[in-house]
């Protein structure tokens, strides 16, 4: 039996048995209709909720250009008389909720695509080329959009106010630290956020209290050697030998240099340079990913990727024959070219694309999630898992507030099996859309419930506006 089982079984049997259609916080006498996931299943409701996320899915767009997206998300608040402020981190929409009055909880959904032509035959395939909806994130916006819904005809019960944060650029772009720049949540007491799995059926959830995903970076270095013909290769500097050697040299760093009871990941996934059989390029570009749980181990990956310290080497000799140390700096990339008498640089992009924050789960909010979870889905629905290797923006709020990110099955195990995220095979199983609406709806109201009052701030004034 998992953690969520064996805390929450006396909790979900006296539930079920005395208020069916109700939950009750152990910390409060209030009472709120938590039959959400009924309301998201009816017919009206999953119908609208799917007809939303296959027209974002038909029209994916990359992180800072979800106009269209960001546009369809208005429409669908101003329909159901839903306050929101736009434009936030450029297409970015955030709406409210309740009283617009504190305490402040915030759900949150991404908005962007992949640069990735999708493989799917069926008729709603993207349309446009070269992009899709590869990690699911239409059905995110869509599933937030539910809950919006679900929300506003339960709003005069809402002790508080459900922040609706529709977020760009997820995918490498950091949209969330935008939002958090744009002062949006400034007084937010928590988040949540769902992501779809095709590793868990359709009902199920998971998570964990803690490090549940890596912190990450990108990396991108051009080795620059002396072009020339294959046959003659003395009269050239062979950029692809020296830049076979950088890379083997970067997995070193991982096998040889890190605790193996510390999860780290350096991965080479671009390889560019020539394109003839029998021509030496000048130069080769190759880009890669590093990942690590600890504020350390990844600032230890970053700087041995390209080293900032010295090294000291003792066989050189002065003028005068002493044997003396000489310092110098040592880069991984850099010293492994020069080795083949290359010139190397590296691009870690922490402007366009920001390092992320490893996504740690508040232990509070854990708990919270697993009795809302239990009650809405059932006992043997939430599981555990394991911390992964992947990494979320959403990370950057937890930063500056507790925040819980947990993911949703979409497997049917009677269907198909799915593609995981990131192929261009991955569809979602829309049979999930009910089941996020709903969550996202419980975990918010369940937490204004138990956090109804305002929480000074450190000038005796109270946080009540956003």
């Amino acid at each position: 039996m998992n953690f969520f089982n064996w805390v929450h079984t006396f909790i979900v049997f006296h539930v079920f048995a005395a208020t069916p259609h109700f939950f009750l916080l152990a910390d409060s006498s209030e009472q709120l209709p938590t039959n959400f996931l009924d309301a998201a299943k009816k017919p009206e409701v999953f119908d609208w909720m799917v007809r939303i996320r296959r027209k974002i899915h038909e029209n994916p767009e990359l992180g800072y250009e979800e106009f269209e997206t960001s546009k369809l998300i208005r429409e669908e608040l101003d329909k159901l008389r839903i306050p929101y402020k736009h434009p936030v981190a450029i297409t970015g929409v955030i709406g409210f909720i309740g009283t617009k009055r504190s305490p402040f909880v915030a759900i949150r959904a991404d908005m962007d695509a992949l640069p990735m032509q999708e493989m799917v035959e069926w008729e709603h395939k993207s349309k446009v080329p070269g992009k899709m909806h590869a990690c699911g994130h239409d059905a995110h916006v869509t599933m937030l959009l539910g809950a919006a819904k679900i929300l506003k005809q339960h709003e005069k019960e809402i002790q508080g106010t459900v922040v609706l944060v529709f977020q760009p650029a997820e995918e490498g772009g950091g949209g969330a630290k935008k939002i958090l720049d744009a002062g949006a949540l400034e007084n937010v007491a928590a988040i949540f956020g769902l992501h779809v799995t095709p590793n868990f059926p359709i009902g199920e959830v998971a998570s964990r209290s803690g490090p549940l995903l890596a912190g990450s970076g990108f990396f991108e270095a051009i080795i620059s050697g002396k072009g020339g013909h294959a046959a003659i290769p003395q009269q050239s500097i062979d950029p692809i030998l020296a830049t076979s050697n950088v890379i083997i040299s970067l997995q070193h760093l991982v096998s040889r240099e890190a605790d193996p009871l510390d999860s780290q990941v350096v991965t080479v996934g671009k390889f560019q340079g020539g394109n003839a059989f029998n021509v030496i390029p000048d130069s080769v570009t190759i880009g890669g990913t590093f990942r690590a749980f600890s504020k350390e181990s990844f600032q230890q990956l970053r700087q041995r990727i390209e080293q900032e310290g010295e090294a000291r080497f003792e066989g050189a000799f002065s003028k005068k024959g002493k044997r003396v140390g000489v310092a110098t700096k040592v880069y991984v990339v850099i010293a492994q070219a020069a080795v083949l008498r290359c010139n190397a640089t590296v691009n870690f992009f922490e402007g366009e694309k920001p390092f992320f924050p490893a996504t740690i789960n508040n232990n509070d909010l854990h708990e919270h999630f697993g009795t809302v979870a239990v009650n809405l889905l059932g006992i043997n629905k939430v599981n555990d898992m394991p911390p992964l290797m992947g990494a979320e923006d959403f990370s950057f709020y937890q930063e500056v507030m507790p925040g819980y990110f947990a993911f949703i099955g979409i497997q049917n195990p009677s269907h198909e099996k799915l593609e995981q995220v990131h192929s261009p095979y991955f569809k979602i199983n829309e049979d999930v859309l009910p089941y996020g609406a709903a969550l996202h709806a419980s975990l918010a109201v369940s937490y204004l419930l138990k956090h109804p009052q305002d929480v000074p701030s450190a000038e005796g004034k109270h946080h009540d506006e956003l």
